[in-house]
């Protein structure tokens, strides 16, 4: 049995009044902004046949049990894109999501088991659309907010400050020394080349260590906490072999990606959308491959979403983390200071 929490008792609620009053008033100004700028909010189911496809992100798994005692495997979501994308393929041009998902072995003061995602897509836009978003995103939250300054841990970012733009290649060369695209091409990865940069950094390197798990070895400990600092930064043109479900720009060499860091913190995820169903397929099985190797499983890949990519529009989306946001208007410590109900730490044994 798991031991009562306790966080419902009126003196811990009163330590974090002020967090979630500005959560409240946070999710009330989004909505406001994505309203006035014509989008329209969509919910979407939580249950889904495929969590999503990527390599370290783990999912929460149930039954569907019909009147006929007939069952089958369901999945929370990790994020609603795969819905989302179902409806600008539907015919909708302009929506957004503050949806509730649910992610596996993640927990800590910046990971939250069930946690909440503003996720908004634009038909027939470029990517690099999204970027003034997400500094009108971070503007308008500082306001709802009353703030003009974002913090975490000590770091400091204007919230009305322009972002700093920065590719990936100029990360890596600022920040951990080399020439990033000096490991790969468009035909390949050298993982050897890629490898004896990550050693010369003092970071541990493994005989299993693939090419992408050395990249994100160097990103989170060389390059993140360094993004964000003062202003914002957008880090795009991420390398090819990290598009995930971006499409490749003529450079074949990078993928129409890139993320948001605010005082060090991952805030957001953006692509330019990839709509050919083949190359997703083949990403989502290598992906699926490679979570296996590495933990004994692997997720169904939802055949309505890749047949749904056919019929779905150019377009670009992003989903960013809107508990990390208000933890950054706030001056929280951990996700659970600016949720209104934490997931019990420890459940019922199995």
């Amino acid at each position: 049995m798991s031991e009562p929490s306790f966080w419902w008792q009126p003196g811990a609620q009163a330590g974090q009044r002020r967090f979630l009053t500005i959560r409240a008033a946070l999710a009330k100004a989004l909505r406001g902004f994505f309203d006035a700028q014509g989008f329209i909010e969509a919910d979407t189911a939580i249950l889904q046949v495929s969590p999503g496809n990527e390599t370290h992100i783990s999912a929460f798994a149930t039954q569907l049990i019909g009147p006929d005692e007939h069952r089958s495997r369901l999945y929370l979501h990790s994020s609603p894109e795969f819905a989302l994308k179902k409806l600008l393929a539907a015919g909708e041009d302009k929506i957004f999501s503050l949806a509730h998902v649910f992610r596996n072995r993640e927990r800590g003061p910046l990971h939250h088991p069930e946690f909440t995602l503003l996720e908004w897509y634009r038909a027939k836009a470029p990517y690099r659309a999204l970027f003034a978003d997400c500094r009108d995103v971070l503007a308008a939250a500082a306001k709802a907010a009353a703030t003009d300054t974002f913090r975490f841990r000590g770091a400091t970012a204007a919230a009305f400050a322009e972002p700093e733009i920065l590719t990936v290649a100029q990360a890596f060369e600022r920040y951990a020394g080399f020439d990033l695209t000096a490991t790969y091409d468009a035909q390949g990865c050298d993982r050897e080349a890629l490898a004896r940069e990550t050693a010369a950094l003092g970071l541990r390197v493994t005989e299993d260590d693939t090419w992408s798990d050395l990249f994100s070895k160097v990103l989170s400990a060389k390059i993140e906490p360094n993004l964000g600092h003062g202003r914002a930064t957008l880090l795009f043109d991420y390398p090819a072999p990290e598009a995930a479900l971006a499409r490749l720009t003529e450079d074949k060499r990078f993928a129409e990606r890139f993320e948001l860091y605010v005082c060090g913190v991952e805030l957001a995820n953006g692509f330019g959308e990839l709509t050919d169903a083949n190359e997703q397929r083949r990403r989502f099985a290598a992906a699926m491959r490679e979570r296996q190797r590495i933990y004994g499983d692997a997720y169904p890949i939802d055949e309505d979403f890749l047949a749904a990519l056919g019929a779905m529009p150019p377009a670009c989306g992003i989903a960013l983390g809107f508990d990390r946001l208000v933890m950054l208007a706030t001056d929280a410590k951990r996700i659970e200071d600016v949720l209104w109900a934490p997931v019990a730490e420890i459940g019922t044994p199995l």
